[in-house]
């Protein structure tokens, strides 16, 4: 087997993960308040408001810390001459192996939060599906893409 990939995504996508992660939590606290309030107007059990509390707390030390430090060091991927190979995964690690004469097309993508912390995104379309390369800084992101498109007409090219 081989070893890892050898690139990481950047260091700045761990920050948007957890960004990610603040927001969604904020959602799931909106929701915890909407039962304290229920549980106030109809006079619920106590413990109603403790489990709230602990939902609330563990989801946020999941998605904001734990999941996204995971997410980040398992990330990996490489592009080589006639391949792309890429590594995540949270529980599961999952590496795949997308040949270059299989690659149609490779888009770069950006919304507001990777804007912010100056990422992107690059999706790699095959005849099958799509896969993402999430958050790489703007620049690396454009010569990733260059390369990549490069690469996959000359593997065109030699079929």
């Amino acid at each position: 087997m081989r070893g890892q990939p050898s690139n990481r995504i950047s260091e700045k996508g761990l920050r948007v993960w957890r960004l990610y992660g603040i927001i969604q939590t904020f959602f799931v606290l909106l929701v915890a308040i909407g039962v304290g309030v229920l549980t106030y107007i109809f006079e619920w059990q106590w413990y109603i408001y403790v489990i709230a509390a602990i939902i609330v707390i563990a989801y946020a030390y999941f998605f904001v810390y734990l999941f996204p430090k995971i997410k980040w060091l398992r990330w990996r991927y490489e592009v080589r001459e006639s391949e792309i190979e890429l590594q995540h995964g949270l529980f599961i690690v999952k590496r795949t192996l997308i040949p270059m004469v299989r690659v149609q097309h490779v888009d770069t993508s950006q919304g507001p939060i990777l804007r912010k912390y100056n990422l992107a995104g690059i999706t790699i379309s095959t005849a099958a599906t799509n896969h993402e390369i999430p958050a790489l800084v703007v620049e690396e992101a454009d010569d990733l893409r260059s390369r990549i498109s490069t690469l996959a007409r000359v593997a065109d090219d030699d079929v």
